[in-house]
């Protein structure tokens, strides 16, 4: 279960520059492969011998966190064992910058490339489009104790909602929804999350409408942190990226600090970690992904 949010943009563009300057047959014959969304787990599944599916939510942001709850619910209808389940992207081609940076979605100041990327900072002016993936291997609990699996917690809770509201937009209501279905579907109460990962690009509408939906449902106890501050942001390997840095913080009792987050800006009501690293033994966590198009993610692990 691989999500992502462009598929294989990158290679697809370059079979078309090939196609433009030299016709047909200077194309690969791998350039179908190359473009397919459902390449990365399709690759992954004839490489494992998985024969239980192999199949790829495209849920822009979202991607990657719809991943590891559709991963979850497979297991949990007994439908398999075992589910490698994560996000991929690499979207960076002078094309898809632009197309972002037109919508006005990108960042505008960019004297510091290593300080531009600032969640919840008063000064951010936009996200930096990175690329990466992050995988899981998520296993019936039964069966990781029987071939002595090491444990690095539970994905305890998790919903997949929709806005439909605006292709684009930011949406407290909706976002909200999900937090509070995660938190249902996992049997716990808000006060049972210690630590938020914030889906939060470093976008001023993007930011306020998720600290409001997260001070909604959560409240100002738990500790927030937004890891993009310091990977940018990966698209549809975003959300599998913060579910993981959310669960090693819950493991290592150790929450990252928001980097470059100079100034808080003071409409976000929330404990948001900065400077140094916060140290702490929480018990559960909220991952929260949200993509264009309306896609509301929230995950809820656990140690």
């Amino acid at each position: 279960m691989i999500g992502t949010g462009t598929g294989g943009v990158l290679t697809t563009l370059g079979q078309a520059d090939v196609f433009e300057r030299a016709g047909t047959r200077r194309l690969s014959p791998f350039a179908v492969p190359m473009l397919m969304p459902n390449g990365p787990a399709a690759w992954v599944s004839m490489d494992l011998g998985a024969k239980g599916g192999a199949r790829t939510p495209v849920s822009a942001c979202a991607s990657g966190a719809e991943a590891l709850a559709l991963g979850r619910d497979l297991i949990r209808g007994g439908q398999v064992d075992v589910v490698v389940a994560g996000g991929v992207e690499a979207c960076l081609p002078p094309f898809t910058l632009a197309a972002f940076a037109q919508m006005k979605a990108l960042l505008t100041r960019s004297a510091d490339p290593a300080t531009v990327s600032r969640p919840f900072d008063v000064k951010r002016s936009g996200f930096v489009m990175g690329e990466g993936a992050a995988m899981m291997v998520l296993e019936r609990a039964e069966f990781a104790r029987a071939r002595g699996a090491r444990d690095y917690g539970a994905l305890a809770g998790g919903a997949v909602g929709s806005s439909a509201r605006h292709i684009t937009a930011s949406d407290p209501e909706g976002q909200s929804w999900a937090m509070e279905r995660a938190l249902r579907d996992a049997d716990l109460a808000r006060a049972d999350i210690g630590l938020v990962h914030a889906h939060a690009t470093s976008t001023e509408s993007g930011d306020l409408a998720e600290a409001e939906a997260i001070g909604r449902v959560i409240g100002d106890h738990a500790a927030v942190t937004a890891t993009k501050s310091m990977t940018g942001h990966l698209i549809g390997a975003s959300g599998a990226v913060g579910a993981m840095a959310a669960l090693l913080a819950l493991r290592d009792g150790r929450l990252p600090a928001t980097r470059n987050l100079d100034e808080l800006d003071p409409r976000v009501e929330l404990d948001v970690v900065r400077g140094e690293p916060r140290t702490g033994q929480w018990s559960a966590a909220l991952a929260n992904s949200f993509g264009f198009g309306g896609h509301n993610v929230s995950l809820v692990l656990t140690r």
